[in-house]
């Protein structure tokens, strides 16, 4: 682990005034590497590294699919379960504008802009997990029922 100062984000912020109990997991970032990146420098299982994605409907309406590190979003089973026609990845440009974060860094707490949050179902029986606290290179620790008190996600089936 990175001897860096632990960052205060928007995500900690958030996290803090809900009076959550969290751990700080800094790791060293790399390019496109992902939650197996981050899972083998915290050495922990990638099932329990939660990503943050920034995707967009046909109208080009923003929503955050909350996913388990090691599987991907069906985007058809997606779009099927929220009744749109497709739903697709933002552009890294664009997933940055709707977040206020830089893409490898996008966590769902303290998003710029108020979006629907979706959470596949499975994650709320983890144990523990890890999620992006803000920053590249930087996931806090949880229980899963906190995630679900401060996000109020709806939970969804849409791992492909």
């Amino acid at each position: 682990m990175s001897q860096e100062k632990t960052p205060v984000t928007s995500a900690v912020r958030v996290l803090r005034a809900h009076q959550v109990e969290f751990t700080h997991h800094l790791y060293n970032y790399e390019e496109k590497g992902g939650t197996a990146v981050s899972a083998r420098e915290l050495g922990v299982d990638e099932h329990a590294v939660i990503k943050t994605l920034v995707m967009e409907d046909e109208r080009k309406e923003p929503l955050v699919v909350l996913m388990h590190g090691d599987r991907e979003v069906s985007t058809k089973k997606l779009a099927r379960l929220l009744g749109v026609k497709t739903v697709q990845p933002c552009t890294p440009a664009v997933a940055d504008r709707h977040s206020g974060y830089q893409v490898g860094g996008t966590s769902p707490f303290g998003l710029r802009r108020a979006m629907p949050v979706y959470l596949e179902a499975s994650i709320a029986e983890l144990p523990y997990l890890y999620i992006n606290g803000g920053k590249r290179g930087y996931l806090v620790g949880m229980k899963p029922a906190d995630l679900l008190r401060v996000l109020q996600p709806t939970l969804v089936g849409a791992a492909a």
